[in-house]
């Protein structure tokens, strides 16, 4: 373990190098004149693997998606089980941009914060890899890893992972794997080392409604026709009860309850919410009955309003029955819970809720994101939470779980293997807002944690990794 930390600790600004120059590439997958900045930033990467010795590395860009990197560093232990990493390169837009302290694509470090578009999502975790992969050579006088290393670093996560399952089925041969290692995720809290155990689910779907065939004067035909604008919000009322849960048909019948077990590890999780209230910038808590602020953000569904329009938007007043409005919204998933039916059962919904006289229409942002759920008693998990607990002085690791939804549950199908999360950010970091941050400290725990899950990992072999 000190061998490990000594070696981080002497070379600290080799990673805050390599990341000052990363974080300078504004690789926005969702911004089309930022492509070519996408396709530098994993030529960037693609270099960086190389200079710390993976022999294999290629950039997939098969022309159907953003430039993704491959790498692999098979290990001189034939017998060695098989890991791959997962992570990505893209970054998330800055707007708006009048809201940053600093320039987002000028690292600026203050500090133990560093700040920059994709510091802590999830440029800073990715280089933590290399740092520990170093380490963990170093510390055991190997020149190979004890582990089979692959990564996969997609490059188009922030637009949602389009076309993420065609790669994974067009490179499905060089991905097999023992288990996944995903670096996309955080902590609870600098001081309260976490395991992440699962990923929600996500579909999301814009509802028209469409009314008269054009405005109409309000005074000559308000009361007498159904108003669009009316309905869809009589629609978005009736989308949960009193208590918060929502009224899609069979919304609930397909979710993996929360057991007995798990209720009392989440309610060891420190939290505070007022500072949850206070980071959210929020003045009240709200949420389906019955569950803490922790179960709500990972452990059950939401279905929320992401935005709603129709008729007249312009200053002043214009007194019409408008001809159209719109609603967007999105639900997150958990275990169990499939994309589709939930589709056929939101679809059903507004079906019930359109009135005589409004056509209605729902058009679905692709075919969702499965949810992924990490049992927390296979001997991959363990074997991660002991390496995370030599990072943090043998501190416990608590389990918890992330609101937030990616294409885990696609790989991990697509590779047939057991996964686990492996992530240092932290809930301020200001992710996918202004000013987003990372601490540096840590990155280096991240470093330290990596350096001992591959030998971790060798010790318990690929039969132990796959054993359910």
């Amino acid at each position: 373990m000190s061998d490990v930390r000594d070696f981080i600790d002497d070379h600290r600004d080799d990673l805050l190098a390599d990341l000052d120059q990363w974080l300078r590439i504004p690789g926005i997958s969702a911004q089309p004149d930022r492509h070519d900045d996408v396709r530098r930033s994993a030529e960037w990467f693609a270099e960086a693997a190389r200079r710390t010795g993976f022999p294999t590395v290629d950039i997939l860009d098969d022309g159907a998606w953003l430039p993704a990197v491959f790498a692999e560093w098979r290990s001189a232990d034939a017998d060695a089980p098989t890991v791959l990493v997962y992570g990505h390169h893209d970054v998330q837009p800055v707007d708006p941009l009048e809201l940053w302290h600093t320039d987002p694509f000028d690292p600026t470090l203050d500090g133990d914060v560093l700040r920059a578009r994709g510091a802590s999502d999830d440029k800073g975790q990715l280089l933590f890899h290399l740092l520990g992969l170093r380490a963990h050579l170093a510390a055991t006088g190997r020149s190979t890893p004890a582990v089979h290393l692959k990564l996969i670093i997609e490059g188009e996560e922030e637009s949602g992972s389009p076309y993420f399952e065609q790669l994974l089925e067009r490179h499905r041969d060089r991905l097999g794997c023992d288990v996944v290692v995903v670096t996309d995720t955080g902590m609870l809290a600098a001081d309260v080392p976490s395991v992440v155990t699962g990923m929600r689910g996500l579909a999301a779907a814009t509802v028209s409604f469409h009314g008269p065939d054009l405005d109409l004067h309000s005074g000559s035909f308000g009361g007498a026709v159904p108003n669009p604008a009316t309905a869809i919000a009589r629609l978005v009322a009736a989308l949960h009860d009193e208590q918060g849960r929502v009224q899609v048909p069979g919304f609930y019948d397909d979710v993996l309850e929360l057991s007995d077990d798990e209720r009392a590890l989440f309610a060891r999780v420190p939290s505070d919410d007022a500072e949850f209230l206070k980071v959210a910038q929020s003045r009240a808590l709200h949420g389906e009955a019955g569950y803490s602020t922790l179960e709500r953000l990972g452990a059950r569904p939401t279905a929320e309003v992401n935005g709603i329009g129709g008729g007249y938007q312009g200053a002043g007043h214009k007194t019409i029955v408008p001809s159209d409005a719109f609603v967007k919204v999105s639900f997150r998933l958990v275990a169990d819970q499939d994309p589709a039916k939930i589709t056929k059962g939101f679809e059903q919904f507004v079906s019930e809720h359109t009135p005589e006289g409004i056509v209605s229409d729902v058009h679905w942002e692709g075919a969702g994101v499965r949810p992924c759920l990490v049992p927390i008693d296979t001997l991959a998990y363990r074997v991660l939470s002991d390496a995370i607990s030599a990072a943090f002085d043998g501190a416990p690791v608590l389990p918890t779980r992330e609101g937030g939804s990616g294409p885990e549950a696609a790989l991990q199908q697509a590779v047939d293997a057991p996964l686990v999360f492996l992530g240092v950010g932290l809930p301020d970091d200001q992710i996918h807002a202004p000013n987003e941050k990372v601490s540096v400290p840590m990155l280096f725990k991240g470093a330290e944690a990596a350096a001992h899950l591959w030998s971790g990992f060798a010790a318990v072999g690929a039969e132990g990794l796959r054993a359910r």
